[in-house]
Protein backbone atom coordinates (compact mmCIF):
# COMPACT_ATOMS: atom_id res chain seq x y z
CA UNK A 1 0.00 0.00 0.00
CA UNK A 2 1.53 3.21 -1.23
CA UNK A 3 -0.02 6.03 1.37
CA UNK A 4 0.60 9.95 0.95
CA UNK A 5 0.95 11.61 4.39
CA UNK A 6 -1.69 14.36 4.59
CA UNK A 7 -1.61 17.30 6.82
CA UNK A 8 -4.64 19.45 8.57
CA UNK A 9 -1.81 22.04 9.57
CA UNK A 10 1.42 22.74 9.12
CA UNK A 11 4.14 20.19 11.27
CA UNK A 12 7.63 18.34 10.40
CA UNK A 13 6.70 16.12 7.93
CA UNK A 14 6.50 12.76 8.89
CA UNK A 15 9.41 10.87 9.21
CA UNK A 16 9.57 7.37 7.16
CA UNK A 17 7.03 8.64 4.47
CA UNK A 18 8.04 8.71 1.02
CA UNK A 19 5.04 10.81 0.12
CA UNK A 20 3.81 13.60 1.33
CA UNK A 21 1.10 16.11 0.54
CA UNK A 22 1.47 19.73 0.94
CA UNK A 23 -1.69 21.64 0.81
CA UNK A 24 -1.12 25.34 -0.40
CA UNK A 25 -3.77 26.41 2.15
CA UNK A 26 -2.20 24.93 5.23
CA UNK A 27 1.44 25.06 4.52
CA UNK A 28 3.42 28.30 4.02
CA UNK A 29 5.53 27.72 1.47
CA UNK A 30 7.06 23.89 0.14
CA UNK A 31 9.15 22.66 2.94
CA UNK A 32 12.50 20.54 2.97
CA UNK A 33 12.50 17.54 2.18
CA UNK A 34 9.86 17.16 -0.62
CA UNK A 35 10.92 15.01 -3.14
CA UNK A 36 9.74 13.74 -6.70
CA UNK A 37 7.59 11.31 -4.51
CA UNK A 38 5.45 13.98 -3.33
CA UNK A 39 2.44 15.95 -4.06
CA UNK A 40 1.48 19.52 -4.20
CA UNK A 41 -2.21 20.27 -4.03
CA UNK A 42 -2.50 24.52 -4.93
CA UNK A 43 -6.18 24.55 -3.06
CA UNK A 44 -7.37 27.03 -5.64
CA UNK A 45 -3.64 28.97 -4.85
CA UNK A 46 -2.03 29.85 -8.60
CA UNK A 47 0.62 27.60 -10.18
CA UNK A 48 3.73 29.90 -10.01
CA UNK A 49 3.74 29.01 -5.86
CA UNK A 50 4.98 25.85 -7.22
CA UNK A 51 8.62 25.91 -7.79
CA UNK A 52 9.88 25.09 -11.02
CA UNK A 53 12.71 22.57 -9.76
CA UNK A 54 9.57 20.63 -8.41
CA UNK A 55 9.60 17.23 -9.98
CA UNK A 56 6.47 15.96 -8.00
CA UNK A 57 2.99 16.07 -8.83
CA UNK A 58 0.75 19.09 -8.58
CA UNK A 59 -2.82 18.90 -8.03
CA UNK A 60 -4.28 21.53 -9.87
CA UNK A 61 -8.12 20.46 -8.56
CA UNK A 62 -10.65 20.47 -11.75
CA UNK A 63 -9.04 23.71 -13.54
CA UNK A 64 -7.38 23.16 -17.11
CA UNK A 65 -3.90 24.69 -16.66
CA UNK A 66 -1.19 24.19 -18.82
CA UNK A 67 1.98 23.35 -16.75
CA UNK A 68 5.00 21.80 -17.44
CA UNK A 69 4.88 20.10 -13.72
CA UNK A 70 3.40 16.47 -13.72
CA UNK A 71 -0.13 17.01 -12.85
CA UNK A 72 -3.37 15.64 -11.35
CA UNK A 73 -6.58 16.67 -11.54
CA UNK A 74 -9.13 15.90 -9.27
CA UNK A 75 -12.90 16.28 -8.82
CA UNK A 76 -14.67 16.29 -5.21
CA UNK A 77 -18.32 15.62 -4.87
CA UNK A 78 -19.22 16.09 -1.00
CA UNK A 79 -23.21 16.00 -2.03
CA UNK A 80 -23.04 12.28 -2.88
CA UNK A 81 -21.34 9.58 -5.52
CA UNK A 82 -22.44 9.71 -9.11
CA UNK A 83 -23.05 6.41 -10.99
CA UNK A 84 -20.04 4.72 -12.67
CA UNK A 85 -20.78 6.14 -16.17
CA UNK A 86 -20.53 9.62 -14.63
CA UNK A 87 -17.30 9.09 -12.71
CA UNK A 88 -15.59 7.08 -16.02
CA UNK A 89 -16.75 10.24 -18.14
CA UNK A 90 -15.55 12.96 -15.61
CA UNK A 91 -12.02 11.30 -15.23
CA UNK A 92 -11.49 10.28 -18.31
CA UNK A 93 -10.81 14.20 -20.03
CA UNK A 94 -7.70 15.64 -20.12
CA UNK A 95 -3.83 15.62 -20.25
CA UNK A 96 -3.04 14.76 -16.40
CA UNK A 97 -0.81 12.24 -15.70
CA UNK A 98 -3.84 10.73 -13.15
CA UNK A 99 -7.14 11.77 -12.27
CA UNK A 100 -8.20 11.44 -8.64
CA UNK A 101 -12.23 11.48 -7.83
CA UNK A 102 -13.60 11.66 -3.69
CA UNK A 103 -17.04 11.50 -3.22
CA UNK A 104 -19.70 11.36 -0.78
CA UNK A 105 -20.41 7.55 0.00
CA UNK A 106 -24.08 7.25 1.20
CA UNK A 107 -25.30 3.66 0.32
CA UNK A 108 -23.63 0.66 -1.07
CA UNK A 109 -24.71 1.67 -4.37
CA UNK A 110 -21.92 4.05 -3.95
CA UNK A 111 -19.40 1.95 -3.58
CA UNK A 112 -20.36 0.15 -6.00
CA UNK A 113 -19.85 2.91 -8.39
CA UNK A 114 -16.61 3.72 -7.29
CA UNK A 115 -15.44 0.35 -7.89
CA UNK A 116 -17.38 -0.41 -11.41
CA UNK A 117 -15.92 2.67 -12.70
CA UNK A 118 -11.89 1.95 -11.36
CA UNK A 119 -12.68 -1.43 -13.46
CA UNK A 120 -13.41 0.62 -16.52
CA UNK A 121 -11.12 3.60 -16.53
CA UNK A 122 -7.99 3.24 -18.90
CA UNK A 123 -5.70 5.58 -17.05
CA UNK A 124 -4.02 6.40 -14.12
CA UNK A 125 -6.32 7.28 -11.01
CA UNK A 126 -7.33 7.68 -7.46
CA UNK A 127 -10.72 6.58 -6.36
CA UNK A 128 -11.60 7.51 -3.10
CA UNK A 129 -15.22 7.60 -1.03
CA UNK A 130 -15.38 10.08 1.38
CA UNK A 131 -17.51 9.56 4.98
CA UNK A 132 -17.69 6.66 7.42
CA UNK A 133 -18.84 4.25 4.75
CA UNK A 134 -16.40 5.22 2.23
CA UNK A 135 -13.32 4.15 4.60
CA UNK A 136 -13.18 0.69 2.80
CA UNK A 137 -12.05 2.13 -0.45
CA UNK A 138 -9.09 4.04 1.30
CA UNK A 139 -7.50 0.75 2.72
CA UNK A 140 -8.40 -1.39 -0.81
CA UNK A 141 -6.05 0.40 -3.17
CA UNK A 142 -5.14 -2.58 -4.86
CA UNK A 143 -8.68 -3.66 -5.66
CA UNK A 144 -9.63 -0.09 -6.89
CA UNK A 145 -6.21 0.02 -8.87
CA UNK A 146 -5.28 3.45 -7.43
CA UNK A 147 -2.02 4.79 -7.65
CA UNK A 148 -2.18 5.67 -4.06
CA UNK A 149 -4.05 6.50 -0.90
CA UNK A 150 -3.96 8.93 1.57
CA UNK A 151 -3.57 9.10 5.68
CA UNK A 152 -3.46 11.57 7.80
CA UNK A 153 -1.04 13.23 10.27
CA UNK A 154 -2.22 14.82 12.70
CA UNK A 155 -6.10 15.78 12.18
CA UNK A 156 -8.07 14.42 9.22
CA UNK A 157 -8.13 16.31 6.25
CA UNK A 158 -11.15 14.13 4.46
CA UNK A 159 -13.85 12.69 6.06
CA UNK A 160 -13.51 8.69 6.48
CA UNK A 161 -9.32 9.36 6.12
CA UNK A 162 -7.36 7.02 8.54
CA UNK A 163 -3.93 7.90 9.92
CA UNK A 164 -0.82 7.50 8.19
CA UNK A 165 0.11 5.12 11.04
CA UNK A 166 -2.70 2.81 10.75
CA UNK A 167 -2.94 2.46 6.83
CA UNK A 168 1.02 1.55 6.64
CA UNK A 169 0.43 -0.79 9.82
CA UNK A 170 -2.73 -2.53 8.20
CA UNK A 171 -1.35 -2.35 4.62
CA UNK A 172 -2.43 -4.15 1.33
CA UNK A 173 -3.44 -7.42 2.72
CA UNK A 174 -5.15 -6.99 6.03
CA UNK A 175 -8.50 -8.75 6.48
CA UNK A 176 -11.26 -6.11 6.46
CA UNK A 177 -14.64 -7.42 8.18
CA UNK A 178 -17.65 -4.93 9.33
CA UNK A 179 -21.38 -4.60 10.12
CA UNK A 180 -24.11 -3.71 8.42
CA UNK A 181 -27.15 -2.07 9.79
CA UNK A 182 -29.21 1.32 10.09
CA UNK A 183 -28.20 2.65 12.41
CA UNK A 184 -25.33 1.85 14.00
CA UNK A 185 -23.59 4.37 15.61
CA UNK A 186 -24.52 2.48 19.23
CA UNK A 187 -22.56 -0.13 17.93
CA UNK A 188 -19.26 -1.68 19.79
CA UNK A 189 -18.73 -4.87 17.66
CA UNK A 190 -15.71 -3.22 15.89
CA UNK A 191 -14.00 -2.29 19.22
CA UNK A 192 -15.02 -5.94 20.06
CA UNK A 193 -13.71 -7.44 17.32
CA UNK A 194 -10.62 -5.68 16.44
CA UNK A 195 -9.66 -6.53 20.04
CA UNK A 196 -9.95 -10.37 19.27
CA UNK A 197 -8.12 -9.53 15.80
CA UNK A 198 -5.32 -7.95 17.45
CA UNK A 199 -5.07 -11.27 19.68
CA UNK A 200 -5.12 -13.71 17.60
CA UNK A 201 -2.55 -11.95 15.76
CA UNK A 202 -4.89 -10.86 12.28
CA UNK A 203 -3.88 -7.59 10.48
CA UNK A 204 -7.53 -6.44 9.81
CA UNK A 205 -10.24 -3.32 10.30
CA UNK A 206 -13.55 -3.63 11.14
CA UNK A 207 -15.63 -1.17 9.71
CA UNK A 208 -19.23 0.22 10.37
CA UNK A 209 -21.52 0.11 6.97
CA UNK A 210 -23.92 1.68 7.69
CA UNK A 211 -26.57 2.12 4.61
CA UNK A 212 -29.89 2.62 3.88
CA UNK A 213 -30.42 -0.16 1.80
CA UNK A 214 -28.65 -3.22 0.63
CA UNK A 215 -28.69 -2.88 -3.44
CA UNK A 216 -25.33 -3.72 -4.29
CA UNK A 217 -24.21 -4.89 -1.05
CA UNK A 218 -23.32 -8.68 -2.49
CA UNK A 219 -20.89 -6.87 -5.75
CA UNK A 220 -19.32 -4.79 -2.44
CA UNK A 221 -18.35 -7.58 -0.84
CA UNK A 222 -16.93 -9.18 -3.25
CA UNK A 223 -15.20 -6.22 -5.09
CA UNK A 224 -13.27 -4.88 -2.16
CA UNK A 225 -11.93 -9.00 -1.07
CA UNK A 226 -14.21 -8.25 2.70
CA UNK A 227 -14.12 -11.86 4.50
CA UNK A 228 -17.25 -11.23 6.30
CA UNK A 229 -19.99 -9.35 7.71
CA UNK A 230 -22.89 -9.09 10.86
CA UNK A 231 -25.77 -8.05 10.01
CA UNK A 232 -28.08 -6.64 12.38
CA UNK A 233 -31.44 -4.54 12.67
CA UNK A 234 -33.51 -4.11 10.30
CA UNK A 235 -31.40 -6.39 7.54
CA UNK A 236 -31.51 -9.80 8.97
CA UNK A 237 -34.12 -10.97 7.01
CA UNK A 238 -33.60 -8.81 4.30
CA UNK A 239 -30.35 -9.75 3.57
CA UNK A 240 -31.19 -13.35 2.54
CA UNK A 241 -31.64 -13.03 -1.47
CA UNK A 242 -28.65 -11.01 -1.61
CA UNK A 243 -26.47 -14.56 -0.65
CA UNK A 244 -25.36 -17.87 -3.03
CA UNK A 245 -26.62 -20.28 0.21
CA UNK A 246 -27.35 -20.05 3.85
CA UNK A 247 -26.93 -22.92 6.43
CA UNK A 248 -29.70 -24.97 8.04
CA UNK A 249 -29.99 -22.68 11.30
CA UNK A 250 -30.58 -19.71 9.40
CA UNK A 251 -32.70 -21.64 7.34
CA UNK A 252 -34.80 -22.51 10.10
CA UNK A 253 -34.22 -19.19 12.06
CA UNK A 254 -35.51 -17.84 8.54
CA UNK A 255 -32.63 -14.95 9.67
CA UNK A 256 -28.70 -14.43 9.21
CA UNK A 257 -26.59 -12.07 11.75
CA UNK A 258 -22.94 -13.49 10.23
CA UNK A 259 -22.08 -13.29 6.45
CA UNK A 260 -18.56 -15.66 5.16
CA UNK A 261 -16.93 -14.53 1.38
CA UNK A 262 -15.36 -18.15 0.53
CA UNK A 263 -13.47 -16.81 -2.68
CA UNK A 264 -16.87 -14.79 -3.69
CA UNK A 265 -19.51 -17.11 -2.71
CA UNK A 266 -21.26 -15.33 0.14
CA UNK A 267 -22.43 -17.79 2.78
CA UNK A 268 -25.19 -17.09 5.04
CA UNK A 269 -25.38 -18.08 9.30
CA UNK A 270 -27.15 -17.17 11.93
CA UNK A 271 -24.75 -16.95 15.49
CA UNK A 272 -27.92 -14.99 17.19
CA UNK A 273 -28.76 -18.62 18.36
CA UNK A 274 -25.40 -19.31 20.01
CA UNK A 275 -24.96 -15.51 21.30
CA UNK A 276 -28.57 -16.33 22.85
CA UNK A 277 -27.71 -19.48 24.49
CA UNK A 278 -24.23 -17.66 26.03
CA UNK A 279 -25.84 -14.97 27.30
CA UNK A 280 -28.33 -17.54 29.39
CA UNK A 281 -25.74 -19.76 30.12
CA UNK A 282 -26.89 -21.13 33.62
CA UNK A 283 -30.72 -20.65 32.84
CA UNK A 284 -32.72 -23.08 33.81
CA UNK A 285 -35.37 -23.42 30.81
CA UNK A 286 -36.55 -26.85 30.47
CA UNK A 287 -40.12 -27.23 31.33
CA UNK A 288 -40.31 -22.80 31.73
CA UNK A 289 -42.87 -20.31 30.28
CA UNK A 290 -40.61 -17.69 28.21
CA UNK A 291 -42.07 -14.44 26.48
CA UNK A 292 -40.35 -13.43 23.74
CA UNK A 293 -41.00 -9.39 22.48
CA UNK A 294 -40.44 -8.36 18.84
CA UNK A 295 -40.68 -10.39 15.51
CA UNK A 296 -37.99 -9.74 13.53
CA UNK A 297 -35.04 -11.53 12.70
CA UNK A 298 -33.24 -11.36 16.47
CA UNK A 299 -36.92 -12.42 17.97
CA UNK A 300 -36.92 -15.68 15.54
CA UNK A 301 -33.45 -16.49 16.84
CA UNK A 302 -34.45 -16.07 20.63
CA UNK A 303 -37.92 -18.64 19.73
CA UNK A 304 -35.35 -21.24 17.91
CA UNK A 305 -32.97 -20.94 20.73
CA UNK A 306 -35.62 -21.12 23.67
CA UNK A 307 -37.88 -23.63 21.80
CA UNK A 308 -34.80 -25.93 21.38
CA UNK A 309 -34.24 -25.48 24.93
CA UNK A 310 -37.50 -26.85 25.94
CA UNK A 311 -39.49 -23.76 27.10
CA UNK A 312 -42.64 -23.29 25.98
CA UNK A 313 -42.48 -19.79 24.36
CA UNK A 314 -45.06 -16.74 23.72
CA UNK A 315 -44.63 -13.85 21.02
CA UNK A 316 -45.83 -10.39 21.89
CA UNK A 317 -45.12 -7.54 19.30
CA UNK A 318 -47.00 -4.74 17.88
CA UNK A 319 -46.46 -5.53 14.44
CA UNK A 320 -49.35 -8.71 14.25
CA UNK A 321 -48.64 -9.91 10.95
CA UNK A 322 -45.43 -10.96 11.49
CA UNK A 323 -46.01 -12.05 15.18
CA UNK A 324 -48.43 -14.84 12.99
CA UNK A 325 -45.77 -15.98 10.92
CA UNK A 326 -43.08 -16.02 13.48
CA UNK A 327 -45.84 -18.41 15.70
CA UNK A 328 -46.91 -20.16 12.69
CA UNK A 329 -43.14 -21.08 12.05
CA UNK A 330 -41.94 -22.35 15.33
CA UNK A 331 -45.40 -23.60 16.94
CA UNK A 332 -45.50 -20.50 19.42
CA UNK A 333 -48.44 -18.28 20.89
CA UNK A 334 -49.39 -14.72 20.14
CA UNK A 335 -49.77 -13.01 23.62
CA UNK A 336 -51.22 -9.48 24.75
CA UNK A 337 -51.13 -8.42 28.70
CA UNK A 338 -48.50 -8.04 31.69
CA UNK A 339 -45.53 -10.54 31.67
CA UNK A 340 -45.93 -11.85 35.67
CA UNK A 341 -46.64 -15.51 34.76
CA UNK A 342 -43.19 -15.95 32.95
CA UNK A 343 -40.24 -17.51 34.10
CA UNK A 344 -38.11 -15.45 31.23
CA UNK A 345 -38.74 -12.33 29.41
CA UNK A 346 -36.74 -11.41 26.34
CA UNK A 347 -36.51 -8.05 24.45
CA UNK A 348 -35.73 -8.32 20.79
CA UNK A 349 -37.42 -4.69 20.10
CA UNK A 350 -35.25 -1.91 19.61
CA UNK A 351 -37.11 -0.27 22.41
CA UNK A 352 -34.29 1.10 25.15
CA UNK A 353 -31.91 2.44 21.98
CA UNK A 354 -35.25 4.21 20.44
CA UNK A 355 -38.19 5.74 22.47
CA UNK A 356 -41.15 4.10 22.51
CA UNK A 357 -43.18 1.56 24.62
CA UNK A 358 -42.74 -2.50 25.13
CA UNK A 359 -45.20 -4.77 23.44
CA UNK A 360 -46.01 -5.91 27.01
CA UNK A 361 -46.72 -4.88 30.08
CA UNK A 362 -43.77 -4.58 32.20
CA UNK A 363 -44.76 -3.18 35.36
CA UNK A 364 -45.50 -6.35 37.31
CA UNK A 365 -41.83 -8.40 37.01
CA UNK A 366 -41.30 -10.40 39.91
CA UNK A 367 -37.78 -10.97 41.18
CA UNK A 368 -37.41 -14.58 40.49
CA UNK A 369 -37.87 -14.12 36.66
CA UNK A 370 -34.68 -13.70 34.24
CA UNK A 371 -35.06 -10.49 32.26
CA UNK A 372 -32.47 -10.58 29.27
CA UNK A 373 -32.79 -7.27 26.91
CA UNK A 374 -30.91 -7.62 23.39
CA UNK A 375 -30.10 -3.65 23.80
CA UNK A 376 -26.61 -3.62 25.29
CA UNK A 377 -24.80 -0.42 26.60
CA UNK A 378 -27.09 1.64 28.40
CA UNK A 379 -29.79 0.85 31.08
CA UNK A 380 -33.03 0.60 29.47
CA UNK A 381 -36.59 0.59 30.99
CA UNK A 382 -36.52 -3.24 31.38
CA UNK A 383 -33.38 -3.63 32.77
CA UNK A 384 -34.34 -0.88 35.46
CA UNK A 385 -37.47 -2.07 36.12
CA UNK A 386 -35.67 -5.80 36.15
CA UNK A 387 -33.04 -4.35 38.39
CA UNK A 388 -35.56 -2.57 40.96
CA UNK A 389 -37.22 -6.05 41.27
CA UNK A 390 -34.39 -8.33 42.20
CA UNK A 391 -34.43 -10.16 38.81
CA UNK A 392 -31.48 -12.15 37.57
CA UNK A 393 -30.37 -10.06 34.25
CA UNK A 394 -28.69 -10.75 31.54
CA UNK A 395 -28.02 -7.65 28.97
CA UNK A 396 -27.16 -7.85 24.97
CA UNK A 397 -23.80 -6.93 25.56
CA UNK A 398 -23.94 -11.31 26.84
CA UNK A 399 -24.94 -12.25 23.47
CA UNK A 400 -23.39 -10.00 21.57
CA UNK A 401 -19.80 -11.64 22.83
CA UNK A 402 -21.41 -15.05 22.26
CA UNK A 403 -22.29 -14.13 18.59
CA UNK A 404 -19.26 -12.53 17.71
CA UNK A 405 -16.88 -15.11 19.29
CA UNK A 406 -18.67 -17.35 16.94
CA UNK A 407 -18.72 -15.26 13.86
CA UNK A 408 -14.91 -15.28 14.48
CA UNK A 409 -14.66 -19.16 14.48
CA UNK A 410 -16.55 -19.07 10.97
CA UNK A 411 -14.06 -16.07 9.39
CA UNK A 412 -11.05 -17.57 10.74
CA UNK A 413 -11.34 -20.55 11.90
CA UNK A 414 -9.78 -20.15 15.37
CA UNK A 415 -10.71 -19.48 19.05
CA UNK A 416 -11.50 -16.04 19.74
CA UNK A 417 -10.37 -14.58 23.00
CA UNK A 418 -12.93 -13.81 24.98
CA UNK A 419 -12.10 -11.75 27.40
CA UNK A 420 -10.18 -9.45 25.47
CA UNK A 421 -13.83 -9.72 23.39
CA UNK A 422 -15.38 -8.85 26.89
CA UNK A 423 -12.67 -5.78 27.95
CA UNK A 424 -13.71 -3.95 24.67
CA UNK A 425 -16.59 -3.86 25.72
CA UNK A 426 -15.82 -2.32 29.28
CA UNK A 427 -16.68 -5.38 31.23
CA UNK A 428 -14.82 -7.42 34.20
CA UNK A 429 -12.60 -9.82 32.34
Amino acid sequence: MKVCAAYGSETPLREGSGMHEIRLDVFGGIPAGVGEESLITLCGKDISAVPDSFRGLVDVGERDIATKHRKIKSFHDFSGTPDADSIVRMLSDGDQEISKGAFSVRSFADLASISDAAKRLGRKHVLLGMGELGEVTRIRQRCLGNEFTFGYVGAPTAPGQLSADEMERLGDGCEILGIVGHPLSHSRSPAMQGAAMEKAGISGKYLRFDSPSLDGIEEVIRAYDIRGMNVTIPYKQEIIPHLDCISDVAEDVGAVNTISNRSGKLLGENTDVRGIEFALLGADLKGSESLVMGSGGAARAAVYALSRAGSSVSVAGRNKETVSALCRDFGSEPFEGDVSKFGLVVNCTPIGLVEGEYPADISNLRGDQVVFDMVYGRDTPLVSSARSRGCRIADGADMLVGQGAESFRIWFGKEPDISAMKGALRWPG
